[in-house]
């Protein structure tokens, strides 16, 4: 498989010698050297062009020698539908009235613990959207060789970079103070825990040495995903989600609920996809999927769960909203046992069950009710722009 600087290095190549052969303040004699020092670079030995055309069979996951470059013919059609899916699903922070939600958090109608709800909300999420990204573009991407699901991969990046604008546009509607929120990954310890079991795995696919081609290296990767997938983004949000839309469905924070529900949609298609990716690639690398690769999920999977809890209790000190810490302990066993079931590890928690099935009904959003019902835009047309 090439790695990410093994691909870019021709183009980089190329870069420079146009860069050298153009600056107009070379003078006369260093531009003729340049010219000649940049037309007399060998190609590099080890790259060759190929003349045969990609065939689908020779397209894989991980560890596929085709061309990433070329991206048909369709390998993972359900990559490239998923792409299609959160195009179609785009939105931007702006398009939320925030108008209901500045009124009510300057008025004294919200508890003190609702305040503390959502400013650890606010805390965790304005960070770990920004982990997710990082994830991505830095680790990821470099040993996903398949075109369609980078293609996904690529707009999934954007969507973590949406979700980290709609908190900090919360924040500024509100006037929280954002040196608090933003630090609070830093200073409180529920948030701080959290981050800091994600960051090895993080670490693991973000270290530029790090190449995947061995039954090591591989399973590394795998566990990463998972941990990325269905921890990250399939439990550790979900506290937070039910918290904030149950304070929308008592018609509070209606601004901020409605981007949590569309950064619900989005986060529910980022877990589908990366099940699947998952899943693809236990089909094409059975020898990853070992016994004892199997229990050391599990014990992932019963941690992550375990610091989900502890965050419940943190932001949700007693009860509020109707909900109580308690609910939370067994709506995560519930999550978790779906994640489990999900890629096909035994389930940890039999008989849990779920406590919010009006979940469920929020991940349906559709998007065509922010513009028809709450969007406030201006639009500008063409001859209308100044393009002075």
């Amino acid at each position: 498989m090439l790695t990410f600087d093994e691909e870019i290095k021709p183009n980089a190549q190329a870069l420079g010698m146009m860069r050298t052969s153009t600056f107009d303040d070379v003078p006369g004699m260093q531009l003729q050297q340049a010219r000649v020092t940049a037309s007399s670079v060998p190609p590099t030995p080890e790259k060759t062009v190929s003349t045969g055309r990609i065939r689908v069979e020779d397209k894989r996951i991980i560890n596929c020698n085709a061309d990433v470059n070329q991206l048909v013919p369709f390998k993972y059609k359900w990559a490239w539908e998923k792409y299609l899916a959160a195009c179609a699903n785009h939105w931007m922070p702006q398009e939320v009235n925030m108008t209901a939600d500045i009124a009510l958090w300057k008025s004294d109608r919200l508890t003190a613990d609702e305040r503390l709800l959502v400013k650890r909300n606010l805390g965790f999420f304005s960070t770990a959207d920004s982990l997710a990204a990082n994830n991505i573009v830095l680790g990821t991407y470099r040993h996903i060789s398949n075109p369609e699901c980078r293609q996904y991969l690529l707009r999934q990046a954007f969507e973590e970079a949406i979700h980290t604008h709609a908190y900090q546009y919360i924040v500024e509607s509100l006037g929280l103070d954002d040196g608090e929120i933003f630090n609070m990954y830093h200073e409180v310890g529920s948030i701080r825990a959290k981050d800091e079991f994600l960051l090895p795995f993080i670490d693991v696919l973000t270290n530029p040495q790090f190449k995947t081609g061995t039954p090591q290296a591989d399973q590394d990767l795998l566990r990463s995903l998972i941990v990325f997938a269905c921890i990250m983004e399939g439990l550790f949000f979900y506290v937070g989600f039910v918290q904030i839309l149950a304070l929308g469905r008592q018609n509070k924070m209606t601004g901020a609920a409605e981007q949590y529900q569309y950064i619900l949609r989005d986060e529910s298609m980022h877990l589908n996809f990366g099940v699947d990716v998952i899943n693809q690639i236990k089909m094409e690398n059975p020898h990853l999927w070992t016994a004892e690769f199997r229990e050391e999920v599990r014990g992932l999977m019963q941690k992550g769960v375990e610091l989900e809890y502890a965050y419940a209790e943190d932001t949700m000190p007693r009860g509020v909203l109707g909900l109580n810490a308690t609910m939370f302990k067994e709506y995560l066993r519930f999550i978790a046992n779906r994640r489990c079931q999900q890629i096909g590890v035994d389930i940890l928690y039999p008989g849990a069950t779920n406590p919010f099935p009006w979940m469920a009904e929020m991940i349906d959003l559709k998007k065509e009710k922010n513009f028809f019902e709450t969007r406030v835009t201006e639009y500008q047309t063409g001859g209308a722009l100044s393009w002075d």
